[in-house]
């Protein structure tokens, strides 16, 4: 789209330092370049995507470990798993560095926290399916996945974080998906 805005440059690095806002800007020129309907997921959709078909803490069991993610493995283990005895590289890390999900997606625990299109609420029960309105500048937003700088414990499938739509930092990306928004 012309510019890259994140921190970390380099060849596969997910784009990171991007507020929603600048996201939607992005998917709306996408859609307008491609005649598709891509857009944020929904919360809901979100953890569903990256848990696929497992009910544990990660998809990868009850445990991971920075061979299986990108995180800060240096400190505050998760469940008892040794997970604080890895490595922390202190960056983002090529997408598709670590083994996929059981639904070959890439990513979704670690590297960057990712928007989804949901507005923050303290009781999340997984049924929402509908993203709050663009021009809802107000409402914080979902963020899942963890980061490269967070804990194991960020990481988990069942983990929520949130910011402002306008926030922007180096641990915060993006996913889309395609196609109009589950309801």
């Amino acid at each position: 789209m012309g510019k890259n805005p994140s921190n970390f440059k380099g060849d596969n690095l997910p784009v990171e330092q991007v507020s929603e806002n600048d996201v939607q800007d992005f998917i709306n020129k996408l859609n307008t370049q491609t005649g598709k309907s891509y857009r944020l997921p929904t919360e809901a959709e979100w953890e569903y995507a990256a848990r696929a078909g497992t009910t544990t803490a990660f998809y990868t069991g009850d445990c991971i470990n920075t061979q299986q993610a990108n995180y800060d493995g240096s400190s505050q283990d998760y469940n008892n798993c040794g997970a604080k005895t890895g490595v922390y590289k202190q960056t983002t890390v090529a997408v598709g560095s670590y083994p996929a999900n059981p639904w070959g997606l890439y990513d979704m625990a670690g590297n960057v926290y990712e928007w989804t299109c949901s507005a923050y609420f303290g009781n999340y029960d997984g049924s929402e399916k509908q993203c709050v309105s663009k021009n809802d500048v107000s409402t914080s937003r979902v963020l899942r996945g963890g980061s490269w700088y967070n804990f194991a414990r960020h990481a988990r499938s069942a983990y929520r974080n949130y910011y402002t739509p306008d926030n922007r930092s180096s641990i915060i990306g993006f996913r889309f998906a395609l196609g109009q928004t589950a309801s």
